[in-house]
């Protein structure tokens, strides 16, 4: 998008309006726009005060400064042309300037006569030269020179982002329609965010309820006491509560456990007496199997979170039991939660003499 840059034109006027021309001349054909004394009209604020919301109003500020001083302010005592480029340093406006040689000076004082030359105040007018040569300035004798300063000077200028310049309308892209989408976004994202965070509450709670009846579940099985027949753990019978026998025996009871004719007594005790009493609580189901005649027990997606449960649980409570193994007591004797471990080590033995048989039985 290109824009046009609004260039305040500062100078004497009558001994540099030839020069003024060209100035204006070039910056029209560079694609810009001139601005300057010309244009002001008369009004209630003083003169400075209408230069200075031009040069405001202005991206880039030029000087043309000639064999003239100017007017003086009656108030600072220093020249409005003078005053004018001081403003645009103090107001970091890019500024550049075209100082007439001397050589160029002298001819057209001998042209023109001694009006292109300061006779009032020379002392002034070489104070605010040598102050414009202390920064970006160039030199012309004639039009052609000021012409060239301002192509070249502007190229410069209009690369540079920071200036605002003026832009076509119809090259502006209407906004509205992105304003509208980024707000409609906006939202849509809120409305997400609420969503999420109520499906966060609503899981929490999910998993809080699931806790508290997975919790309930461990008390029950544990009070459920189931007798392991002899014949299934090394010719000793033996009682051992529904908890540890469905965890003990999980992978079996996963995979699934059938009355198929060639079942053998293990298999059978799992069908006849340990699934029925998961059936209860929703741990497992009995189904019939297509294409033959018997029928299997399978783990519940109840049965399998209530498994992954315990699981969990078990492993949290090795990481902390494995911590608080070397820890002793004040007498001496090691800690609760180590004489827990043993406990619960012990109440697997039935559990695990079931396993053991049923892998020693052929079908």
């Amino acid at each position: 998008m290109k824009r046009r840059l609004q260039v305040f034109i500062s100078s004497t006027y009558k001994d540099l309006l030839l020069e003024r021309q060209a100035a204006v001349s070039a910056i029209l054909k560079a694609g810009h726009i001139p601005a300057g004394m010309e244009l002001f009209t008369a009004g209630d604020r003083s003169q400075m005060e209408t230069i200075k919301q031009w040069i405001d109003e202005s991206d880039v500020y030029m000087l043309i400064l000639g064999g003239r001083y100017g007017s003086v302010e009656p108030e600072s005592g220093m020249g409005y042309t003078e005053l004018e480029y001081d403003y645009a340093l103090e107001q970091g406006k890019p500024v550049f300037a075209i100082v007439i040689k001397d050589d160029a000076l002298e001819r057209k004082v001998k042209k023109e006569g001694l009006d292109f030359i300061e006779r009032d105040n020379p002392k002034l007018l070489k104070t605010f030269r040598d102050k414009v040569l202390t920064n970006i300035s160039s030199f012309f004798e004639d039009e052609k020179d000021i012409k060239l300063c301002v192509y070249e000077s502007l190229a410069d200028f209009a690369s540079k982002r920071e200036l605002r310049g003026w832009v076509p309308a119809d090259a502006v892209v209407d906004t509205k329609p992105m304003f509208d989408e980024i707000a409609k976004l906006a939202e849509e994202n809120r409305k997400l965010k609420e969503s999420l965070a109520a499906l966060e509450q609503k899981a929490a709670q999910q998993k809080s309820k699931a806790q508290d009846l997975f919790a309930e579940l461990q008390k029950v099985l544990t009070a459920i006491e189931i007798t392991v027949p002899a014949s299934l753990n090394k010719g000793k019978e033996e009682k051992a509560d529904l908890l540890n026998l469905f965890y003990a025996n999980k992978e079996t009871l996963i995979s699934g456990v059938t009355n198929a004719m060639n079942a053998n007594e293990a298999e059978m005790f799992y069908y006849t007496t340990i699934c029925p009493k998961l059936q209860v609580h929703g741990l497992a189901i009995n189904e019939k199997v297509a294409g033959v005649r018997y029928r299997r027990f399978a783990i519940t997606a109840l049965g399998n979170s209530f498994l992954a449960y315990m699981e969990r649980n078990i492993l949290l409570k090795s990481k902390d039991l494995t911590k608080s193994s070397v820890i002793s007591t004040p007498n001496g004797t090691v800690s609760d939660s180590t004489q827990a471990a043993k406990t619960d080590t012990t109440k697997t033995t039935a559990t695990k003499t079931i396993k053991t048989a049923t892998k020693s039985k052929k079908p």
